[in-house]
Formats: structure tokens, sequence, C-alpha cells
């Protein structure tokens, strides 16, 4: 796990006091201990050249994560609303064609100087034609519509931002999981060895008389809750290394000591809140939502104002009157529309709209209550895992002690079998414990940081292809054809 200071030292010094605390004991506990704890000191990592670290498992969330890449697909897909935006400014243009079969028959009737006449004619009428549109005033809607996608993009951003802190954090914390779960298994699988040579102890000397029945029944007892416990211990383990290979997108192997992020927690809670403030890209986010909803009311304000465009025409047609003929006719019309009433619809948009930018503004501040609250929390959290591991330490040296003089005493009958594996109880909570805050302080040191806005990948230095949201929106801001996104899809 790691020390107070951000170096590994939790399991490397459990190694050392279990292998000292159990020397009085029989070879054979010996090997049991140095073999258990060994598993412990190896699985840390640290004398491991090929370990995974924590960095290198945030990269592969990073590059690998599923959420997090169908986030900057929807930032992509977000980027297109620009240029559907922009298509306002620009003219609709339309093709027409037709073909036809006409029959014509028409009598005309007798007179002092003709007789009745019957005509009969069969006419193709057909043609072609181009009809253009472009739009020169609407009330500024274009334009509005145009700012309000551009927030949208930049507001999709920060969402991204905040998604990809949230996955960089599930992968620290499902990567300390693992490493705590994994200590804390070996640690129960050692007691089940340590009590189950315990009974043996036990049950030769009730053979020879100098212990009673109940202190056999007491070892078998603390036997079988050990077995239990490390069955218990077995699947978390197991729970937090689907959760790894979930967030992570691969089967942890050998891990690497984590480490806290002290060089990127400020020195006060007050520099914490601040940074919260003004630099979490949830409170980014929604600060561009409201511009959209304020853009917006905008937008519905525009449709009260007057409209005016230009239409131009070109058409082509044959047989219109008789076969055979031919008309070309050209058209341009300017066209000022003036909206006098249209049953209430436009009103009631623009009072939605207003209403829904109110909302948003109640939205935004209850982010930033949201991100104060966890900055505050994170620190609490942090500060407390600080305190839980030096006591964790000055509890397990205590705990040594006790068992070692526990020990000696049941050997000269002072001490009864229930004493000692009282007194190993209580050595085995505080190394449980100690690798625990161990853990919490790695996990709250990442969550400070999330909760401050700053968990990226950039500033953890993760050695990865930066994504750039950026190149797309340039992309495809400004593309007036083209249905291939630029990937070539």
């Amino acid at each position: 796990m790691v020390s107070e200071n951000g170096g590994s030292c939790g399991c490397s010094v459990l190694v050392a006091r279990q292998v000292r605390v159990k020397k009085k004991h029989s070879r054979k506990t010996y090997r049991l201990l140095f073999g258990a704890m060994t598993s412990v000191f190896v699985l840390a990592g640290l004398g491991g050249v090929s370990a995974e670290t924590l960095e290198s498992a945030l990269a592969r969330a990073y590059g690998n994560n599923p959420d997090l890449n169908a986030q900057r697909a929807n930032v992509r897909a977000t980027d297109e609303t620009v240029a559907q935006a922009k298509s306002g400014y620009r003219p609709t243009i339309n093709a027409t064609a037709d073909a036809g079969r006409s029959w014509v028959s028409a009598e005309t009737p007798s007179s002092r100087f003709s007789a009745n006449t019957t005509t009969r004619s069969a006419l193709n009428p057909r043609g072609v034609g181009v009809e253009l549109n472009q739009t020169i005033f609407d009330g500024f809607r274009t334009q509005n519509r145009v700012r309000a996608a551009e927030s949208s993009v930049l507001g999709s951003r920060e969402s991204l931002n905040s998604t990809e802190q949230s996955i960089l954090l599930n992968a620290a914390t499902a990567y300390m999981d693992v490493l705590r779960d994994t200590a804390i298994l070996d640690l129960q699988r050692n007691n089940v060895e340590v009590i189950d040579e315990q009974l043996r102890q036990t049950q030769d000397r009730f053979n020879v008389g100098e212990v009673t029945r109940t202190d056999v029944a007491q070892a078998e007892a603390r036997l079988a809750a050990a077995r239990s416990e490390a069955s218990l211990a077995e699947a978390t383990l197991r729970n937090s290394i689907a959760t790894y290979r979930q967030v992570v997108g691969v089967e942890p192997a050998q891990l690497a000591p984590g480490r806290p992020l002290d060089r990127l927690t400020p020195r006060n809670v007050d520099a914490a809140l601040k940074a919260g403030l003004n630099e979490h890209p949830a409170i980014k986010a929604r600060q561009h939502a409201v511009d959209v909803a304020e853009l917006q009311v905008k937008i519905e304000q525009g449709a009260l104002a007057p409209q005016l465009g230009v239409a131009g025409a070109v058409d082509q047609r044959y047989d219109r009157q008789q076969g055979g003929d031919a008309a070309l006719s050209a058209s341009v019309v300017a066209r000022l529309t003036v909206p006098i009433y249209e049953g209430g619809q436009a009103y009631a948009a623009t009072r939605q709209a207003k209403e829904t930018a109110g909302q948003r503004r109640l939205e935004a501040d209850s982010v930033r209550d949201q991100v104060r609250a966890a900055v505050s929390s994170s620190w609490g959290r942090l500060e407390a895992a600080r305190a839980q591991i030096v006591a964790a330490q000055a509890q397990i040296d205590a705990a040594e002690t006790a068992l070692s003089g526990v020990r000696e005493e049941a050997r000269v009958g002072q001490r009864t079998t229930l004493d000692v594996l009282n007194a190993q109880q209580e050595l085995l909570n505080a190394r449980v414990n100690l690798i625990t805050a161990q853990r919490d302080r790695v996990v709250a040191s990442y969550s400070l940081v999330n909760a401050m806005g700053r968990l990226n990948s950039r500033a953890l230095g993760l050695k990865v292809n930066h994504y750039s949201p950026k190149i797309h929106y340039d992309q495809v801001k400004d593309l007036w054809v083209g249905t291939s996104t630029p990937d070539g899809r």
C-alpha cells in the first residue's frame, strides 16, 4: 500500500513485523507467516519490475473506458449543431422536374355557316426548374441559434471533462480496492494458518494435560471464524477485480503501490474550495447551459420580428398549350412578412424559454453547492485517513507487544488460550485497519482533486494521446456539404 509521505510502506512493514512477532513459534509457523506475508509484499509490487502502476492503469482507463469514449462521441455529435445553425445564413436550392400526359376533347357547336365539329388532341406537358430561397433577416434568430450551438459545444466539452474526471477517479478507486482486498485476503489466509497451528499446539497440550477441552474448543471456534472471514475477503476481492475490469478494461495483474496526489492538493481547505468553484467542469457546463437558455429566449422572441427574404426561380416548360411549344420563365421576388398575430404560440414559447432559463440558473447554483460540499467532504476524508494511518501504526506496535507478552504469560500458565487468540485477533484487526487507512488515504486525495476539477490526464501527466475535441469541431463547423464524418465513416 502506501506510507504517510506517499511512499510504499504498508505491506513491507507488515512483513517485517509479522515475521518478528512469530520468532518464538515453531519453524512451521515461521514458514507459514513468511510465505503468506511475502505474497502480500509481491502483490503490492515492491519487488516486481513489470508491475502495473496506478498511472498506467489510469492511462488504460483514459483510452479504453466505453463510457468516456461514448461521451467523446456525444461531443462530436454536438459539434454538428453549429453547422446546422449556420445553415440559416445560407440559401436553400431545390431542383424540380415533372412530366405527364394530357388529353383534350373539344366540340364546336354547329352554326349557320358550319357544322358541328369535334377536336381531339394529346399533349405531353413537362418541365424542369430551379428554386432558390435566401433569408435576409429573420429577427436575429439564426445569429442567436449559432451562438446557442457554440455554447452547447462548450458545455458538452465541460461535461466530457467531468466524465473524464469521474472515470479516472473510479479507476483509481478500483485500483486501490484491489490492492487493499488482496492484502486483506492474504492476511486472513495467514490468520487461518496461524490459528490452525495454534489449534494443533493446543491439542498437543491437551493430550498431555496442560490445558482443558475448553481451550481446544475455543481454538476450533476461532479457526472456523477465521475461515469464514477468509472466504468473505475472497468474495470481496473478486468483486473488486470485476469492478477494475469494468473501469480499466483489463484484468489486474501485478499492481504496484499507489501514491496519493499530494502534489495536486492545496495547503488548506479554503484554497481547495476556491479552486473547485473556479475550475470544476460541472460548474462551467451549467454556466454554458444558462447561456444556451438565455439565447433560446432571444430565438423565440425573433419569431415576432419581421422576416425578409428573396426567392428566385427558373422554369423551362414544354407542351403547355399545344404540342411542340416551349417557354422559359424566370423570376426574382423579395418578400417581407410582418407577423401580426399567430394565435399566441410565439408568446407562449417566449415565456416558456424564460422559465427554462430561470431553471438553468437555479441548477447552476445547485451544482456550485454540490462542488462546495464535495470539496469539504473530500478534505475531511483525507485528513481522517492521515490520522487513521498514524493511529493504526501505533495500534500495530501496541498489539504486537501485547501479543508477545500474552504468549509468554500463557506459557507459564498465567494466560489462557482464549487470551492468546484474542491478542492475535487484535493484531490482525490493527493490520487490516492500517491497510484500509492507506487505501483511504490515496482514494481521498484523488477524490479531493476530482472535487476541485483538476483530475484530468494532463494534470496527472498520463502518457496517453490526449483527446482534443477542438480538432473535430474545426473540421465540421463550416462544412457546407458531405455526409461522411472526418474519420471517414
